[in-house]
């Protein structure tokens, strides 16, 4: 049996937005898409239980079937099932998202500031689940997917916005190329592979050529590690970019037009807390379009 596409429903705006995401990258994968919702009621939907837990076992059931009709209607291509998850959320959604081909979270904006704000439900999950997860503002629709048309307008009908992917050669991680130029080919979307790299202080004489060398060496490098991955995609159209910087400070720059950022998330042995690394966590926080965190060794 094929892994679904597995989206997280809470009945907010932005979890609503992720459905919809969801629901257009199952289309495109030719998946099914299981919405679930996670509750603390100690029993699953249909069993008996404590009275006091009646309002809240409704309430999920409300959701989730509210969920089922508007994609239903929206997405009728799409094969759709629903599930009462009765855990904690994070528990939830690391046992559903392991299960899954990716799990599709929303995640709400800073105030004023236009970037994520994971949350602790949203980060506890990105640091545990072995498969990848997609991060999905309440703003995002179909047309914001795509380009706006030659009068500067929302569009469904123009090509899709480039995807965007973060890449470390001196970590390669095969399924974080895979899922970047899967997903560029799925949407006919140029790809935009960026590594960053930062020159270490030295002499002001020395300076000029040693920056000269190393962006020479960081683009070679990148280059050779995209290499077999043009051979595997011919059709996806890619775009080297290898500026001096901070990783999370270019990528978030790199993402500010594109459809979707995909960045890497090292697998750890289980610590006290949750570790994303890094450039993921900041990414996760002030990049506007989605961003889809990959497990990696």
């Amino acid at each position: 049996m094929p892994r679904p596409v597995v989206v997280g429903l809470d009945g907010s705006r932005e979890s609503l937005a992720a459905a919809d995401w969801a629901a257009r990258e199952a289309l495109r994968r030719g998946l099914p898409l299981r919405l679930v919702h996670a509750w603390e009621g100690g029993t699953s939907a249909g069993e008996p239980g404590l009275p006091e837990l009646a309002a809240p076992r409704y309430w999920s059931e409300r959701i989730l079937q509210g969920g089922l009709d508007r994609l239903g209607e929206s997405y009728p291509q799409v094969r759709l099932s629903a599930d009462q998850v009765p855990h904690s959320a994070p528990d939830a959604l690391v046992t559903v998202g392991d299960e899954a081909e990716l799990l599709v979270l929303g995640s709400r904006a800073f105030t004023g500031f236009g970037g994520f704000m994971a949350g602790s439900v949203a980060l506890a999950t990105v640091a545990r689940v072995t498969r990848p997860v997609v991060l999905v503002r309440a703003h995002q629709s179909l047309e914001s997917e795509h380009l706006p048309d030659v009068d500067g307008r929302p569009s469904v009908a123009t090509p899709y916005r480039d995807v965007v992917v973060g890449v470390d050669p001196a970590h390669r991680c095969e399924e974080l190329l895979a899922f970047a130029f899967e997903s560029a080919m799925m949407r006919a979307a140029p790809l935009r592979a960026v590594y960053t790299w930062r020159l270490p202080y030295m002499p002001g004489a020395a300076e000029a050529k040693a920056r000269k060398a190393m962006g020479a060496a960081a683009a070679h490098a990148l280059r050779t590690v995209l290499e077999p991955w043009r051979e595997k995609f011919p059709t996806v159209e890619v775009q080297e970019l290898a500026p001096e910087g901070r990783a999370a400070v270019q990528l978030t720059h790199a993402a500010q037009d594109a459809a979707l950022l995909a960045v890497g998330r090292r697998i750890r042995p289980a610590r006290i807390g949750t570790h994303t690394g890094p450039v993921a966590h900041a990414v996760m926080h002030h990049v506007r379009c989605p961003v889809a965190v990959v497990p990696h060794e």
